[in-house]
């Protein structure tokens, strides 16, 4: 299995935090978002990690990378791109990626600025086995909340029913975390869904688009996740973030729904 960490973002909102450092790169607990999420593959059966960045950034993440620990060997990607006005879009990312690497395989796909505490190694378990598409999921507590997620419906065998990026009226608080567990058939559909024009942009146009034309299932997960892209999602997990965070029923997202591209 291949892991890509998308971290092509240029997170606007972040500056001036932001506007000479990546935000995987920023520290939460003495370590780099980036450092906490390899530990959390690292765990996992993965024989390669790449990580997809900008041209504006990707000196500092091959500075990261010289410094790095870690057991998985980690490459660095180049997209290329220059600008909020220019990039390709999450999608366009993971698409890229997998042409430019030739990864013919299954795939974990996880956003660079995805703090969570809880073990994928479950998941994973379950994925081998299914051999379908998967996508972690956290109860946001509130249909209020939930209107700034992607939000997924299940049925009781927890296969993906419905799902809509950021609903005006949301049907569940099941919010899509951007940890997708992809088998490598769906490659081919990742080019399909381009090809047919769709939008590049925020992931979960890909999972709105992937639950109709293949099967999705959905795995709850109840450990605290926070979504960092804002100041105080980013005060919230420097403040509460533990490694050994025990189950919990909700946690509260950023105040601000995101803009586009800034979702990581």
């Amino acid at each position: 299995m291949k892991a890509i960490v998308l971290a092509a973002g240029y997170a606007v909102r972040l500056y001036p935090l932001t506007k000479d450092k990546p935000k995987p790169l920023l520290e939460v607990k003495g370590k780099t978002i980036l450092d906490h999420i390899i530990g959390k593959i690292e765990e996992l059966n993965v024989d390669q990690i790449f990580v997809v960045t900008n041209n504006k950034f990707y000196q500092n993440f091959e500075d990261w990378l010289k410094t790095a620990s870690h057991r998985i060997p980690i490459k660095i990607i180049n997209d290329h791109t220059t600008s909020n006005e220019d990039r390709k879009g999450a999608i366009g990312d993971i698409h890229y990626v997998i042409s430019q690497e030739q990864i013919d395989d299954d795939l974990l796909i996880i956003a660079g600025d995805n703090l969570f505490n809880f073990s994928l190694k479950e998941m994973e378990n379950e994925f081998a086995e299914l051999r379908k598409n998967m996508v972690a999921l956290y109860d946001v507590g509130l249909l209020e909340r939930a209107k700034k997620f992607g939000i997924a419906e299940l049925d009781g065998n927890g296969k993906m029913i419905d799902f809509v990026e950021k609903p005006e009226k949301p049907s569940t608080t099941l919010a899509a975390t951007c940890i997708y567990f992809f088998p490598r058939e769906t490659i081919a559909l990742i080019d399909k869904y381009l090809k047919e024009n769709n939008n590049p942009d925020a992931p979960g146009y890909l999972i709105a688009w992937l639950y109709k034309n293949s099967e999705v299932f959905g795995k709850r997960f109840t450990k605290k996740w926070f979504d960092i892209g804002s100041f105080e999602g980013l005060e919230k997990a420097r403040n509460e973030f533990k490694t050994d965070e025990p189950e919990v029923l909700e946690q509260e997202p950023e105040e601000k729904p995101r803009k586009p591209g800034e979702y990581f």
